[in-house]
């Protein structure tokens, strides 16, 4: 009976041993699966929060140059007939505010809502400064909340506009979670310059940016490869972003061009897909 007994003893520590073993495989399996949702949406809203934060700012930009630099008829224009806009002049500084009210739909298809205030002083040297800043403003369910500082160049080195941009700003999102943002970029006008119309501009964006979410995740980025804004698509179709963030670094890549939501990811060699929403 002996030996029937050490063998049953060691068929029962096999046993123990091989569910043992499966529950650390599974629980290793669910924790990288649990990592790889975190990161996919943490990336996900660091990304849409930057989408949103040149959208808002788009409006700005478009604002001025419908106003100061070209001439357009209201069915050219970016802004629709449910947007009042305002504008005022004293001692050579010019007051805009433009009124979105409860909600507008922009013709490019943005849906926002609340007040921007645009303020400017006289074009010196074919530049100019100027200050925005967002009040009770939501841009597609987000709201936006602060402001910043242009400094507007007619013309660059390449012959092109280009906005010099300082900005520090609060996205918070449907599901109440803020982010803060601060950004220093540049976004040269290179296509659609002079036309009349706002359908055809594309504009190139660098520089780096910042941001903190309320629940202490941070991430900072900077452009490697010029994100590509193309005005009737409301995702940057193309470009490279480095991203550091709490627990490591990895490259943000927005595609080859196609107007869609997806950006890929890459950390440490593996590569997720990332879905931006609206």
């Amino acid at each position: 009976m002996k030996p029937i007994i050490k063998n049953l003893l060691f068929l029962v520590l096999g046993t123990s041993l091989f569910f043992t073993s499966c529950s650390k495989d599974d629980s290793a399996d669910q924790e990288t699966d649990e990592t790889t949702i975190e990161i996919t949406d943490l990336t996900a809203e660091a990304a849409e929060t930057d989408e949103a934060a040149d959208g808002a700012f788009n409006i700005v930009e478009t604002l001025y140059v419908e106003t100061e630099e070209e001439t357009r008829t209201s069915e050219n224009s970016l802004f629709s007939d449910c947007v009042t806009i305002t504008l005022s002049s004293e001692n050579g500084i010019t007051f805009v505010t433009l009124d979105f009210g409860l909600g507008c739909e922009l013709r490019n298809g943005d849906v926002v809502s609340g007040i921007v205030d645009i303020t400017y002083g006289p074009l010196q040297n074919d530049t100019r400064t100027i200050n925005y800043t967002f009040d009770n403003f939501t841009f597609n369910e987000k709201g936006i909340a602060g402001g910043g500082t242009i400094f507007r160049e007619r013309s660059n080195l390449a012959g092109n506009p280009q906005s010099t941009v300082n900005k520090d700003i609060v996205v918070s999102f449907p599901n109440g979670v803020e982010a803060t943002v601060t950004v220093d970029k540049e976004r040269e006008w290179i296509e659609g310059v002079g036309t009349g119309t706002w359908e055809d501009n594309v504009f190139l964006i660098t520089g780096n940016r910042s941001v903190v979410f309320d629940n202490g995740f941070t991430q900072n980025s900077e452009v490697t490869n010029a994100l590509r804004r193309e005005a009737t698509c409301r995702y940057f179709v193309s470009g490279e972003v480095d991203i550091t963030r709490n627990n490591g670094n990895g490259v943000l890549d927005y595609g080859d061009g196609t107007c869609d939501n997806v950006a890929t990811l890459t950390v440490n060699g593996e590569t997720i897909t990332i879905i931006l929403r609206r």
